[in-house]
């Protein structure tokens, strides 16, 4: 009997590691965020992040066919509307501009799974998640338009709908208005763990969604804490969530893993803006090697115990895969 244990044994060739190995990515896992604009002919990179388009609708065509020659089966949707107000009207009208992507996307390829973001913040001038009084974002009265948001994407054809605003009880307003309108079977994801972070930088560019007094430490959570954010999940399955998400996900791995451990719902992580930029400038700049930091990256979120990844490296990771 060896004194020790030879662990390399199981490492010997690149077939052997295959065998053995506990974590893979798949493209299955990926969903794929969009921005959505008005206009005509729009394809417009966002400065801050590097591969990422603002896309009006009539662009949509394209993206589609090249999602499902890359086998992407879902994307999330955001829109910048025309116009902002202190109601968010645009948020909840039928002709607003994520209704008209989903519709789009329903009439294109209906079998590409199409969650939305419900939220405020890119519908009005103030940049906050909901109805702002006296420098307060109010709850309650916000969840009214929330599930007004809901309900209007459900009606365009949404398969999931996907609340990120972080009110208290969002959850069960939005399950009972959409049951009310006959949408009992359309699912929620819950941002259930949405922490006030500073990796959204580049997203408040691309969703012009900055708020343009204070900040959301109100109402998103303190990183430093754990607790809480089983706290907001456990509130979040018992209004009816049917997925819950962490966000962001690489400084937040061990949430995730708390979530998978104490939750048997599926769990989603989104790989926010700031690590994505952050990466593409390091590549940029020839300091890492993208493929394979993506893919190291994406599998630690996977282990941690993400069920779906939300990122905008979704069509580069299902090319390296497929290659």
């Amino acid at each position: 009997m060896e004194p020790f244990q030879r662990h390399r044994r199981l490492r010997n060739t690149a077939n052997l590691r295959s065998l053995v190995r506990e974590t893979i990515v798949t493209v299955d896992d990926l969903m794929y965020p969009i921005f959505l604009v008005h206009g005509e002919k729009q394809k417009n990179e966002v400065p801050s992040m590097p591969g990422v388009f603002h896309l009006s609708i009539d662009m949509l065509e394209q993206e589609i066919q090249e999602l499902e020659s890359l086998a992407i089966k879902s994307v999330i949707l955001f829109g910048l509307p025309k116009t902002k107000d202190e109601l968010s009207s645009e948020a909840y009208a039928e002709d607003g501009i994520v209704q008209q992507g989903i519709r789009k996307f329903k009439e294109l390829s209906p079998e590409i799974v199409v969650a939305t973001d419900v939220c405020l913040c890119q519908y009005n001038p103030l940049g906050h998640c909901g109805i702002v009084e006296n420098s307060y974002v109010t709850n309650d009265k916000t969840l009214e338009l929330l599930a007004k948001v809901a309900v209007s994407h459900a009606k365009a054809g949404a398969d999931i709908v996907a609340p990120s605003d972080m009110m208290d009880g969002r959850i069960y307003a939005l399950r009972q208005a959409l049951n009310e309108n006959g949408f009992e079977n359309t699912p929620i994801m819950s941002y259930a763990v949405k922490y006030a972070s500073a990796f959204y930088g580049p997203f408040r560019d691309a969703a012009d969604s900055k708020p343009q007094f204070g900040d959301r430490k109100t109402y998103q959570m303190d990183p430093a804490n754990l607790r809480e954010a089983l706290r907001e999940a456990a509130s979040d399955v018992a209004e009816g969530a049917d997925f819950l998400m962490v966000k962001p996900a690489l400084a937040y791995l061990d949430i995730i893993r708390e979530l998978k451990m104490n939750f048997d719902l599926p769990i989603a992580a989104y790989n926010v803006s700031g690590e994505y930029s952050m990466i593409k400038a390091a590549a940029q700049n020839g300091w890492i090697d993208e493929q394979a930091v993506v893919l190291e990256m994406l599998l630690g979120m996977k282990r941690a115990g993400s069920d779906i990844i939300l990122t905008y490296f979704a069509k580069d990771v299902a090319r390296w895969l497929k290659g």
